[in-house]
């Protein structure tokens, strides 16, 4: 696998590369935003350790300008611990949060954990078709979210999130469940990351009626009226 290393931190980065050097990864390191973005053509990566505090742009515009181009699954790596900032980055389109300082064993197995759901994502929304509700279309085949017509442009994971909410309408999902079955049980992080997806879906979709909540409980399809 293919892993882009975006740090500005010499010795973060060296620590990294030191770290994945006994692993079968393939990596590249960059040092800037710019870089970045020109290696995610360049060297195709299958997937990204990003940090946020680069000397060009904020990582949060790298994510946002990477996902414009490309669903690559992407692991921010940050001093940042608030939780904001972890909200913020899965909201424009991280796949998973690690805070520094950090263990090379924890970084492996969250790059691990991220692949094989990227994997088993892909492998399942393959063979489906397209669902219709009202003015609501989503294609599993080609990956695709019409509103009105209009694209809308979900991540991977918020991709795979509406898809399982949507295939049985109007029926509550536990939050347990979710978690499970669309990140699973290897999954490190709070429910704080649902909530974080279950936003930005919303907020794209232009209405929170399309996810209703379910308090004490979790989260189920819906239609606006």
């Amino acid at each position: 696998m293919r892993i882009l290393i975006v740090e500005d931190d010499p010795s973060v980065a060296d620590g990294i590369l030191d770290g994945l050097a006994s692993t079968t990864f393939e990596t590249k390191h960059v040092a800037t935003g710019a870089d970045a973005l020109a290696a995610i053509q360049d060297f195709d990566p299958e997937l990204v350790l990003l940090d946020l505090g680069l000397p060009d742009m904020d990582g949060t515009d790298v994510c946002r300008e990477i996902r414009k181009i490309s669903s690559v699954p992407i692991i921010v790596v940050s001093a940042r611990d608030e939780e904001i900032d972890r909200v913020i980055a899965l909201e424009i389109g991280a796949d998973d949060y690690v805070v520094k300082p950090f263990g090379m064993r924890e970084l492996v197995a969250r790059i691990k954990a991220v692949a094989r759901r990227s994997s088993s994502s892909d492998a399942h929304v393959a063979p489906a078709a397209e669902r219709e509700f009202g003015i609501l279309k989503i294609d599993r085949r080609a990956i695709r979210v019409t509103l009105n017509g209009d694209e809308i442009h979900l991540t991977p994971k918020e991709f795979e999130l509406l898809v399982y909410l949507s295939e049985d309408p109007g029926a509550v999902h536990r939050r347990t469940d979710i978690l499970h079955d669309v990140w699973d049980t290897n999954w490190y992080g709070t429910t704080k990351t649902l909530d974080a997806h279950v936003a930005a879906i919303r907020k794209k979709l232009g209405d929170p009626a399309w996810i209703e909540s379910v308090r004490g409980v979790g989260f189920r399809f819906g239609i606006p009226s």
